[in-house]
């Protein structure tokens, strides 16, 4: 499907203030940007540069006054979730070098604390594509996804204890789920056609059978229209926007979704 995706944001900036931005979606084998318009009023430098997870980040200085951000793309993505019951476990020894990461506890994602919960969890399930499943199955069914409750990250841990969350602490709980049986899970930030209520989206993705695959609790059911932004290991490396020194908060956060018929 073709979707045109857009993101505005504004801020009063009381002085000059540096951001990293994390707002440009690249063509993988999962997306084809087509177009895409990128606006910063008033115009100031601006130096692009790729992270450690391969996202496109922007860094500048924000003057002091109005200071505004919008970007849009028009992007071919899948009209379906790739599904694959049955895929296999990797094994850790066979798993690609850039994958061991994702592996490892993070800031918001204790995945040394619930091995007995995890394990528990995919009892009698087979290794690899079907665990991860198993595990989206119970967050579906044990956590209550509740869009705006939060706007700080919570970590696994917290959000276990709570038994609600955002899409980012779901996504939390069901990455420290997977690493902790030694499957890799990465979090993904973007956009998904048809979210209710419309607002950035954050779901996870699982590596198995060599290979990586969406999961989504917040969802009944996965369909296609995700189109991402960044990767990382939690919520601490795929923020749409970081800022630093003087706390600025957005007077403006405004996300649009919409199919649209292919470029010509």
């Amino acid at each position: 499907m073709w979707l045109r995706t857009s993101f505005d944001l504004a801020f009063e900036i009381v002085g000059p203030t540096p951001f990293v931005l994390m707002l440009r979606p690249r063509s993988s084998e999962q997306q084809w940007i087509a177009r895409e318009v990128y606006r910063i009023s008033p115009s100031v430098p601006v130096a692009e540069f790729i992270d450690v997870y391969s996202n496109l980040c922007q860094r500048l200085i924000a003057p002091p006054g109005p200071f505004a951000i919008h970007t849009s793309a028009e992007v071919m993505t899948a009209d379906t979730v790739d599904r694959s019951p049955g895929a296999p476990f990797v094994e850790v020894q066979r798993l690609p070098d850039a994958v061991l990461t994702y592996l490892l506890p993070s800031r918001y994602c204790e995945s040394d604390r619930f091995f007995e919960m995890s394990a528990e969890i995919t009892t009698d399930q087979t290794p690899g594509y079907d665990q991860v499943a198993a595990i989206e199955d119970w967050l579906r069914a044990r956590v209550r996804y509740v869009p705006g409750s939060s706007d700080i990250p919570e970590s696994a841990v917290e959000v276990h204890r709570k038994g609600s969350g955002v899409c980012r602490d779901l996504s939390h709980l069901g990455i420290a789920l997977c690493r902790s049986i030694s499957i890799p899970a990465r979090m993904v930030v973007g956009y998904l056609n048809g979210l209710e209520p419309m607002d950035m989206h954050a779901w996870f993705e699982a590596y198995v059978g060599g290979r990586w695959y969406t999961f989504d609790a917040t969802q009944k059911e996965l369909t296609g229209g995700y189109v991402a932004i960044g990767y990382g290991r939690d919520a601490a490396d795929v923020a749409v926007y970081n800022q630093f020194g003087l706390p600025v908060y957005p007077l403006k956060q405004e996300v649009q979704v919409a199919r649209i018929k292919a470029p010509d």
